[in-house]
């Protein structure tokens, strides 16, 4: 009989709680007993899913948690709510864990916290019991966290291929541009009331240059990983699809270094990963490859101007953006296969 992880996810009936309940209620190693929501209480999250065939427990409050029962918690809120939970509950039982897919425990400094989401963190005295974790740079150590903060979309898909890179002195880091593209499904199901723009569903629009959000979640991480800070312009867009996410990255390379070894250091560095993929030099690329996979592109293109490349990175901001990356740091957390429910 296989080990099974007891389950419960609040905030079930979003676009990332129902990619999480998809992919979880595929999982060999995991029992859901609770899916929470505000609404819908008492209807079958296949309605609101098509994909969800299996027979689950109906949409409940999360009043109706007997926390006990748990091993696990995954949170897919608005920002500020996951701290209030994780808050009532981490000293009262010991054992659970949680795996929050908000930016409240992304961010180690409060002030900084809340001068980007405008919120007090009420948790404070459990930041130090978190991890920020993008799978891949930190494989050993997510089992001895019990909250694990899962990364931002646009940050996943610009510090996979940047770190490696800056760690080993192959570019220049004083001046990068940084444009990302996201679907829409990335600003969440009230993405309408965010922006104001005409004819969001028809249109490209970019937004937030000069201070988005994410911006401190890359500088605090970068920092850590590599002990250099970067000097960058960060461009998000929105675009008239559903799904998926392709970051560009313009920058110099230093002058001695040849394409090959900055694709050569990326394979090297991830060659045990699973969900990375390094391209040919020059490969054209798209989201199209990635849609409802875990898996992260990278290719790497030279320009006319001497010296000056393009990185491009590409991810669904839906699986390895959020519910895939949550699922594969859960298996990290109780020591599974990390790609266990997202082949």
């Amino acid at each position: 009989m296989k080990f099974k992880i007891k389950t419960a996810v609040i905030g079930a009936t979003g676009y990332t709680g129902l990619e999480l309940v998809n992919l979880l209620s595929r999982h060999i190693n995991v029992k859901l007993l609770y899916l929470c929501a505000t609404k819908q209480i008492g209807k079958k999250i296949s309605l609101f899913d098509k994909r969800i065939k299996k027979k689950l427990p109906k949409i409940s409050s999360v009043k109706k948690i007997d926390w006990k029962k748990l091993d696990l918690v995954f949170l897919s809120l608005p920002n500020g709510e996951a701290q209030k939970i994780i808050n009532k509950t981490f000293y009262k039982f010991n054992h659970l864990k949680y795996i929050d897919l908000s930016s409240d425990f992304r961010i180690t400094n409060p002030k900084i916290y809340k001068d980007n989401y405008k919120i007090n963190h009420s948790a404070q005295k459990l930041i130090k019991y978190s991890l920020y974790s993008i799978s891949e740079f930190n494989n050993n150590k997510v089992s001895n966290y019990r909250i694990i903060a899962n990364p931002g979309c646009y940050p996943t898909s610009i510090q996979l291929p940047l770190i490696p890179l800056i760690n080993k002195n192959l570019i220049n880091i004083n001046d990068l541009t940084i444009d990302s593209k996201s679907g829409f499904s990335g600003a969440g199901k009230k993405f309408e009331k965010k922006f104001k723009h005409k004819n969001l569903y028809n249109s490209t629009y970019a937004y937030s240059t000069f201070k988005h959000r994410h911006i401190c979640e890359i500088d605090q991480e970068t920092f850590k990983l590599t002990k250099r800070k970067i000097k960058y312009s960060f461009n998000p867009h929105l675009l008239p699809t559903f799904r998926g996410i392709l970051t560009s990255i313009y920058l110099k390379k230093k002058s001695n270094v040849p394409l090959s070894k900055i694709r050569n250091e990326l394979i090297k560095f991830y060659k045990k990963s699973k969900f990375i993929k390094i391209l040919k030099l020059n490969s054209e690329i798209g989201s199209g490859n990635v849609l409802k996979t875990n898996n992260c592109e990278i290719s790497i293109c030279e320009t006319r101007i001497k010296d000056k490349i393009i990185i491009f990175s590409a991810i669904d901001n839906l699986m390895k953006g959020a519910a895939g990356q949550a699922v594969q740091n859960m298996n990290l957390q109780f020591k599974l296969n990390e790609s266990l429910g997202l082949k």
